[in-house]
C-alpha cells in the first residue's frame, strides 16, 4: 500500500505560526539598515524602497541567513550541537556593525524564550549560557514546530515571506508610503521570493565554505551611520 500523503496543514500551519509577525520576538523594532538609507536619501519613494528591500533580499537574506537557518534545521534534527555551535559562530562574525549583531541576538534570544514557553526546547542542541542568533533559533525552531515531511523550500519561503512583511511595514513607517504602496512592494517581494528560495536551498547543502556569503558593504556603511543617527524609529 502507497503512504497516504500528509495533509497540507500539517505541513503549512506551522510554518505560518513561525513566520506570523505575532510571534514575540521583536522583529518589528528593526529595520535592517533601511531607516539609514532613507536618511541618506538613497530611499525616497515606492520604487527606490522596494528595490532596496529586494535587494537585501537576494544580496544578504538568500546568500547569507536563509542557507544558514536551512543548515541549523539540518543540523538540529541531527542533533549536531557543534554544527550548531559553529553556524552560530558564523552568523555572529558576519555582522559588519554593532547594532547588526545585537539584532540577530536579541531576536534569536526572542525565538529561544518562546521555545522556552512552548516547553519545546531540547536541550542536548545547544548546552550554551548564550542563545543562539536569529538564524540557528529559526532553524531549531523548525526542527521542532515543523512537520518532518516539511519541503525545504516551503519553510524557507514562510520565513522569507515573514522577513519580506517586516521590511514592508518598516518601510511604510520610514520613507514614509502608504498602504497601498506597501501592498505593490510585496507583491513584487513575492515574486522574487522563489528564486531567492532556490538559491538559498543550492547554498545550503553547498560544501564550498563561500557557499555563505555576508558581503554587503553598503548596508555596513548605512548601518554605521545608524548607530550615530540623531533621530531613529528602529534599532537597525
Amino acid at each position: 500500500m502507497s503512504t497516504p500523503p500528509v495533509a497540507a496543514s500539517s505541513t503549512l500551519l506551522p510554518l505560518l505560526w513561525l513566520a506570523s509577525p505575532a510571534l514575540p520576538v521583536g522583529a518589528f523594532s528593526y529595520s535592517e539598515g533601511l531607516e539609514a538609507a532613507v536618511e541618506a536619501g538613497w530611499v525616497h519613494d515606492e520604487a527606490s524602497a522596494g528595490d532596496w528591500i529586494e535587494d537585501q533580499l537576494h544580496l544578504s537574506l538568500a546568500r547569507a541567513d536563509l542557507p544558514a537557518t536551512a543548515r541549523a534545521w539540518s543540523a538540529a534534527r541531527a542533533g549536531d550541537a557543534a554544527a550548531l555551535r559553529a553556524l552560530d559562530d558564523w552568523v555572529r562574525h558576519s555582522r559588519e556593525t554593532a547594532e547588526l549583531r545585537l539584532q540577530t541576538e536579541q531576536i534569536g534570544h526572542g525565538l529561544w524564550a518562546w521555545l522556552d514557553s512552548l516547553d519545546a526546547r531540547p536541550a542536548g542542541w545547544w548546552p550554551h549560557p548564550t542563545p543562539p542568533t536569529q538564524p540557528v533559533a529559526l532553524g531549531m525552531a523548525l526542527a521542532v514546530q515543523a512537520h518532518p515531511d516539511t519541503p525545504l523550500a516551503d519553510a524557507l519561503a514562510a520565513i522569507a515571506f515573514g522577513w519580506a512583511e517586516n521590511a514592508v511595514q518598516a518601510a511604510i513607517k520610514a520613507v514614509p508610503l502608504g498602504q497601498a504602496a506597501g501592498q505593490r512592494i510585496l507583491r513584487r517581494l513575492v515574486q522574487q521570493i522563489p528564486a531567492a528560495v532556490d538559491d538559498a536551498c543550492r547554498r545550503s547543502h553547498d560544501a564550498d565554505p563561500l557557499a555563505l556569503q555576508a558581503y554587503t558593504p553598503g548596508l555596513g556603511v548605512l548601518s554605521s551611520r545608524h548607530e550615530a543617527q540623531y533621530s531613529r524609529l528602529f534599532r537597525s
